[in-house]
């Protein structure tokens, strides 16, 4: 009875690497495909556009790329920049304002939560044009920063804070080190934010990627070339249907996606343990 038992878990753990494992290949699949035609000819694209081994184009295609103004290094900075700043508003404020939604008990707490997820409610696309009218009159265009300030109100992101706060945070904590002395910014900087790293580093992936694969508000606020974006070159890149350089533009997108993969694999620990410790109470 017993070696059948084992036989059966033996089984299912079997099926279950098995499983993990071709999910993991289609995961990669597409990245694969990606890098190999970054190294590929047009040719070679459009009579097999999916490639599994390297070719011999890789320098051709960078020069291509050169030639077509795409520069690299200024739309990296000019990304990271956007980016870096965006992620920190996001994090740092959506859970300041969080944990004043936990740590306090003031009358317009509950009203003031229930605004914020009702926000949640409005699609980013509505408010677009007037956004752009009211950069443009205030001098704001072809800069970077509103492209960073809005991301200080993230209501998505602080929702998931004040659900972290609510399982993870004794408020014993906060109480004695009032009664220490500690003013309520130096709490939060000193107590609170190592309590919520997990979460930071989980929320701090999820807003650099989307943020450095935000095309919509840098085309329509950015006109200067110089403050171009990464996802902006490339959509820049394809020309008419007989001139596009294919290998150039996977070239392209392959330089726009090796930071996320950076940033990814940098933070990628504290996911499951930033969504584990959310959903847990001790």
């Amino acid at each position: 009875m017993n070696k059948s038992m084992k036989g059966s878990r033996n089984l299912t753990k079997s099926i279950i690497y098995v499983v993990c494992i071709f999910l993991s290949l289609l995961s990669v699949f597409p990245f694969w495909v990606m890098f190999m035609n970054a190294t590929r000819g047009t040719f070679e694209i459009q009579q097999n556009s999916i490639g599994l081994v390297p070719s011999k184009f890789l320098v051709s295609n960078f020069l291509i790329l050169s030639g077509k103004s795409f520069n690299a290094a200024k739309g990296f900075i000019n990304s990271m920049t956007i980016s870096i700043g965006a992620t920190f508003c996001a994090v740092y404020f959506s859970s300041l304002t969080a944990y004043a939604l936990v740590a306090y008990n003031w009358k317009w707490r509950q009203p003031f939560f229930t605004f914020i997820l009702a926000v949640l409610m409005i699609p980013a696309q509505v408010s677009s044009i007037g956004f752009y009218q009211f950069m443009y009159h205030i001098g704001l265009t072809n800069n970077f920063l509103p492209l960073i300030l809005p991301a200080i109100a993230s209501p998505s992101m602080v929702f998931f804070m004040r659900q972290y706060l609510m399982a993870n945070l004794s408020l014993d904590i906060v109480n004695s080190a009032r009664i220490d002395g500690s003013g309520e910014l130096s709490t939060f900087n000193t107590i609170i934010l190592p309590i919520m790293k997990p979460a930071m580093a989980t929320q701090a992936i999820f807003t650099f990627v989307l943020s450095w694969n935000n095309l919509f508000l840098p085309l329509i606020l950015l006109t200067d070339s110089d403050k171009y974006t990464m996802p902006i070159m490339v959509s820049l890149l394809r020309g008419d249907i007989y001139k596009t350089e294919y290998g150039s533009v996977y070239l392209g997108l392959t330089l726009t996606v090796l930071p996320l993969f950076v940033v990814y694999f940098l933070l990628s620990k504290y996911i499951i343990a930033g969504v584990s410790l959310g959903a847990i109470k001790e």
